[in-house]
This record gives structure tokens, sequence and C-alpha cells, in this order.
């Protein structure tokens, strides 16, 4: 949601893949999806699909997603302000998941925003009917909704759950109500309270399989202690999993304008690394596993979409802004609704990838071969589990000798800890490691950038 933030959003909020290096990092196990072969195209059509709803109240003051901003009374109901914007761009969006290509029933679906709790839940099930009806749903499918906790009541939640949504992330990212002011929040904590026991209950009553809680660390003014009892009124919340985003400034947002001014408070490398070994701790001694950088989940609670991202798989991606890569290649769409309806007028039938081919179930004519190797190493060194480089490399034909410099690069990290290679898996340490993850993944990026120069002076002879 608008709301949730961060080095890369673990539940897409536009790409689940890292556009550049983040401080600590960040939208994923209970049944963990099947680890991709790395290096080559998923060989199976996507079994998940993650739908933009892009309608907002208002853009919070750290926020560049794709987002439609409504005012604070808007929402999908007939007559409320907004409703038409939001019906029109409904009417898109199911059109293009009716041009997909049919494909194997979806195990994960996951609606983020945006704000989709803007949503009415009559609009939500709408959306899941038009993914059955293209691809079926497979009993037990996760089917994820984010909320923010000022726009709706127990009542919606009902209607969500009884709509076919089985799990909530919940948009808090913070308990203090003058750091959610200064955040451009349109929520207090008192809503973020109210909405947490209304989750609780449904839990409990065996209505809803999990939740969620987003929290935002790394944020103005708030030092380690003030940290430290935002991360025990999360606890005291009971959620099933926590996920624990750093504060990035983004280009063109109001916290760049205000750190450009030097009026922005931000905490120093130190302190972050100190702030993320916090997190860990603290959670990891309430009984919470640290499976990914920015996640966190009691056990059987991880998200299996974002799993599904971290785990080279390809996915169905919908709506305005968002991103696909349904054999491994990522597709974007565009980040406007004028230039989103556009697009899909040019869409050839598809509305997802290009022409298809014969067979029943299309495949792109142009057929990638996944997303390239330092990608894979950036998003599965996010992982607690890492990642199999040698295979990975011997997949994507990195030569040894080029092995061996990244090697090399990261002997440092080897020798500090930060680093751990345990047979074929390289994983980032816990905490220190993930805390200082950046310094490891820019090594790799300055080892890959003169290979793939060298590789586009040198091309294969055909």
């Amino acid at each position: 949601m608008a709301g949730a933030v961060a080095a890369e959003r673990s539940e897409q909020a536009a790409c689940p893949i890292p556009g550049g290096l983040a401080r600590g990092g960040n939208r994923p196990s209970g049944g963990d999806e099947a680890e991709q072969p790395l290096g080559s195209a998923p060989p199976w059509p996507p079994r998940s699909a993650y739908l933009h709803i892009p309608f907002c109240h208002r853009r919070c003051f750290y926020c560049d997603f794709p987002v439609v901003p409504l005012g604070d009374r808007a929402s999908g109901a007939a007559g409320d302000p907004g409703s038409r914007s939001i019906d029109a761009y409904l009417t898109l969006l199911q059109r293009e998941i009716a041009a997909a290509p049919a494909g194997p029933p979806l195990s994960t679906v996951y609606l983020g925003g945006g704000t989709p709790s803007m949503l009415t839940a009559e609009q939500v099930g709408a959306l899941l009917t038009a993914l059955h009806r293209q691809f079926g749903l497979a009993p037990g499918a996760e089917i994820s909704l984010e909320l923010d906790p000022a726009s709706f009541d127990q009542a919606r939640l009902q209607a969500y759950l009884g709509a076919g949504v089985t799990r909530i992330s919940l948009g808090g990212q913070s308990f203090d109500d003058a750091t959610l002011e200064r955040l451009g929040r349109r929520h207090r904590r008192a809503d973020l309270l109210q909405a947490a026991s209304w989750l609780r209950q449904a839990r409990h009553r065996g209505e809803l399989s999990s939740w969620s809680l987003d929290l935002i660390q790394g944020l103005p003014q708030l030092g380690l202690e003030a940290w430290r009892s935002q991360l025990r009124q999360a606890i005291d919340l009971a959620p099933p999993h926590l996920s624990v985003y750093d504060l990035i400034i983004e280009p063109g947002t109001v916290f760049e304008r205000l750190e450009t001014r030097g009026q922005l408070d931000l905490p120093d490398e130190e302190l972050a690394a100190d702030l993320m070994e916090l997190t860990a701790g603290t959670l990891a001694a309430a009984g919470y596993s640290h499976y990914e950088i920015s996640n966190y989940a009691l056990p059987g609670h991880a998200s299996r979409h974002n799993r599904v991202y971290w785990s080279g798989a390809g996915w169905w991606g919908f709506g305005l802004g968002a991103t696909s890569a349904p054999w491994g290649e990522r597709l974007a769409r565009p980040r406007t609704r004028e230039a989103y309806a556009a697009w899909l007028e040019q869409q050839p039938g598809t509305g997802a990838i290009a022409e298809p081919v014969a067979g029943p179930v299309a495949r792109p004519v142009a057929q990638q071969d996944g997303p390239p190797f330092d990608e894979r190493v950036l998003v599965g060194l996010r992982r607690r589990e890492g990642v199999r480089l040698t295979a990975l490399a011997q997949q994507a034909g990195i030569p040894a000798d080029a092995m061996t410099a990244l090697q090399q690069r990261w002997r440092p990290f080897l020798d500090a800890g930060l680093l751990i290679r345990e047979g074929p898996r390289w994983r980032l340490s816990d905490p220190q490691g993930l805390a200082l993850s950046n310094a490891v993944l820019r090594e790799l990026l300055l080892w890959w950038e003169p290979l793939q120069l060298d590789a586009a002076r040198h091309p294969p002879s055909p």
C-alpha cells in the first residue's frame, strides 16, 4: 500500500525486484514454494498473480509508487467520491485479466497498491472471480489483501473474508501519532490498535489464516530507544508476520525535498545497522524467524506469495504500474491511468505478454532465459537460505575465472563473518550480514558491470 515503504517492497508495490541498493533492504513461508532452477527460464506457467489497486486517500510523504490520490472520503462504494474513477479502472483491470493466456490454477494472489481497502468487498470478490474464471484458484490458495488501518471497520473486514481473502497485510508503519503525521499518514495509533484487534479476533475464530503488520525503521527523529518501544508495541499485538522496511528517500517525494533542505534528521549508516540488529534480536527473542531481509514470521506464517518473487519463479502482474514475469522476463505496465488504458488498447489479445504461440498454455514468442545472474543473486541473498552460487553460475554460463574473481571480492566479507558459505549455499549472516548487505551486493554489481560490457563487445558467434 502506499503506506508500506522501503527499499523494495516485499509485497510488490510496483516491482519486487531491486531497482538499486538499499540500506538494509526489503514485499514472502509456511508452505514453501519450490526453488526454481536458477539461470534458466521457469519451465511452467505462473501460479501466482499480483493485482495493483492504485487508489489512495492521500499520497504519503515518502511514497513514489504509482498511486492515484482521491481524497480522504473516497471509496469504491456507489455514490462515494472517487467511485466512478475506481469503477472505470476496475473495468480495465478485468479486461487485462480476461486477455491473459489461460494457465494453471493460482496458488497465491496478492492485491496491493495503493490502498486496496478502498474497494468494496463486492469489488474485491469480482476481481477474484475474474482470476478464477481465467486461471482457477487452487484449493487452499493464499489470497492476500492490503488494508490501511483507517479504511475499514469490522463489518468490512468480515465482508472481505467472505469474498475469499485469507491473509491481510496491515500498513501500520508506526505507533506514534506525531510520527504518523510527519509521514503524511491518514490513520493514528488508535486506528492501528483497533484494526489489529479485529484481525486477531478473526484469526481466533478461524476466519483469517494469517495477517502481517508493516513497520518502517530508520524514520526521522527515532533513535534506538524509541524504536525499541515500537517493536515492543508490535509484539504486544502478536501479528503472525512482521514486515520491517527501511525508509528510502525516493526522487520526487516530499521527503526528498525536505532532505535537500536539510530538514530531515535521518539515521547515519552506523545507527541504521544498529536499528536492524535491534530489530532482528528483539523479534528473534519473541519467536519470529528472520526469513528475508525485511520479513519476520512465526512458524508457518511466512508469505507464500512473496516467496515466488525470491525463488525465481514467474508470476502474473495486472494493473497500472504492475510488473509481471510470466516466464522470467520482467514486463512493467505504464504508471498513469491514461497511459495504462492506451497500452491495454494496443495489446494483441494477451494483455500481458507477446503474441502467443500455439499450445494448451501460451508462451511468449521471444522466450527469455529468465532474470540475469546478478539479479538472481541480488534477490537470493535477501533470503535466509541464500543462493546456490556455483549451480546458478553454471546454468547462466558464467566462466569459472569470473566466478573466482567474484569470490575474491567477497573474501573480506567471508573473513568478517558477514557472508557465510555452507556447502553449495552462500548466505548473509543474521543480523550483521543482512544489516550490511549493501556492501556485499555492491561488490557483486562492480564485478558484474564490466563482465556485461565485455560480453557486449564480444558477442558469441552465431
